[in-house]
């Protein structure tokens, strides 16, 4: 007896998986600067630490940090992250996994926010927070320097 199989592809779900929409990071302009952490994570327990907290990460891994401004980014996919305005590579080093790498702002930015974002999840127990963690992260995961910034948050 012959059985035949039917294999069926749905191209909606195909077109998705080959080639998702790309997820895109928009510069907050300098007058919505002031509601950037309200509007995106208000009701987040403690989400007035966050700031100084990602400043703390970056100053741990970084050695030439020496403080400075910060361009602060809305995702396309209802994310955020903020990151330093200086164009230059910065050397980061995780003592906590013992990887460096060398990356550009945008990518060590993102790389401090998701520590920060991690940590604060897993400190409030609060959902809203790990939902931004993962829309950063799959920011990050389509970022050209995505190995970096999981080399240093792994």
């Amino acid at each position: 007896m012959k059985t035949s199989t039917m294999h069926t592809t749905d191209t909606s779900t195909l077109t998705q998986t080959v080639n998702p929409k790309a997820i895109s990071a928009i510069l907050v302009p300098d007058e919505h600067r002031a509601s950037f952490w309200l509007q995106h994570f208000g009701t987040i327990p403690q989400w007035i630490l966050l700031e100084p907290r990602i400043f703390a990460w970056f100053d741990r891994m970084c050695a030439d940090y020496c403080g400075g401004l910060w361009h602060f980014y809305t995702l396309s996919n209802g994310g955020a992250f903020m990151a330093p305005d200086d164009e230059i590579l910065w050397s980061l080093f995780n003592p906590l996994n013992g990887n460096s790498a060398e990356m550009s702002s945008e990518a060590a930015g993102i790389t401090v926010c998701l520590l920060e974002f991690s940590h604060h999840a897993c400190r409030t127990e609060c959902d809203v927070m790990t939902e931004h963690y993962y829309r950063l992260r799959d920011y990050a995961l389509s970022h050209p320097e995505c190995h970096s910034i999981m080399r240093i948050i792994d």
